[in-house]
């Protein structure tokens, strides 16, 4: 079986995709899915599709989804309805758990490269870490769950996804940048820097991607842009961090031609 969540939800074996078109079903597996292999309460499940306000059979429409879910299992991989309850889509006391084997589940793939990723770069491996980051993003086809209406329990979890998304990515560009490779990052920094206006980290990786390659003024157009949306938006000057970060420019600080300095990796790195 083949489980995607980081991009539209997805069933498939081999050539054969599950169908499931109905909208709250499809509520459902997405939330075991995103909790895979850990008990998913029922009052969890009714959150998500009722909020505060569940109707009287609740569970026994669950229940309904649940069966809907194993049917469309047990035909996308060719197993009998009672190995599917039995072996996949599980059934507790308080809830139901869905099983899935490694290299089953996108996210789950994700996350395992993200932490090989975390493990190689704090041994000092840039070209290792950046590596496996690279191929930890690439399997995001779009936002996580893109064509699912989230509920109150999805929401959560998709923002939990996003973040760590964009911190991967930002480990991803922060190696870069420490193996003076700044011209492959150059244009994804630009597209970040636009879609997180507010984000220091991003704007700073991408004032010293532009400074490093040659393009001092637009570095220092990007701090003012900075500034500007911060104290427009909530009142704010920028951090010291980012006001040293800009003084370095202007004074060409050859520190910063360096790769990723000591003196401003420190200040500047993506901590996880």
């Amino acid at each position: 079986m083949e489980y995607c969540v980081l991009g539209r939800l997805a069933v498939r074996s081999g050539p054969v995709v599950g169908r499931l078109t109905a909208p709250k079903p499809r509520k459902v597996l997405a939330l075991l899915l995103v909790r895979a292999n850990l008990l998913v309460p029922i009052e969890t499940l009714s959150l998500e599709l009722w909020g505060d306000e569940p109707p009287a059979s609740a569970q026994t429409i669950i229940q309904t989804y649940v069966l809907q879910i194993r049917r469309m299992l047990a035909q996308a991989s060719g197993l009998d309805s009672a190995d599917v309850a039995r072996d996949v889509l599980v059934t507790a006391s308080s809830g139901y758990r869905l099983q899935a084997q490694p290299g089953e589940l996108d996210l789950h793939d994700y996350e395992r490269l993200v932490g090989a990723a975390r493990s190689a770069l704090a041994d000092g491996s840039l070209d290792d870490g950046s590596r496996l980051l690279s191929g930890a993003l690439e399997l995001w086809q779009d936002t996580a769950l893109a064509d699912i209406k989230l509920g109150p329990v999805l929401k959560v979890e998709v923002s939990r996804l996003e973040e760590d998304r964009l911190a991967a990515c930002q480990q991803r560009i922060d190696a870069e940048l420490r193996l003076d490779r700044h011209h492959a990052v150059l244009g994804e920094l630009g597209s970040l820097a636009v879609r997180h206006p507010l984000n220091e980290d991003l704007q700073a990786q991408f004032m010293i991607a532009l400074y490093r390659a040659g393009r001092r003024n637009e570095a220092l157009e990007a701090f003012h842009r900075l500034r500007t949306t911060l104290l427009d938006d909530i009142g704010l000057e920028p951090s010291q961090r980012i006001h040293r970060l800009q003084h370095a420019i202007l004074t060409a600080d050859p520190s910063l031609d360096v790769v990723l300095c000591p003196t401003f990796a420190d200040e500047l790195a993506v901590t996880l």
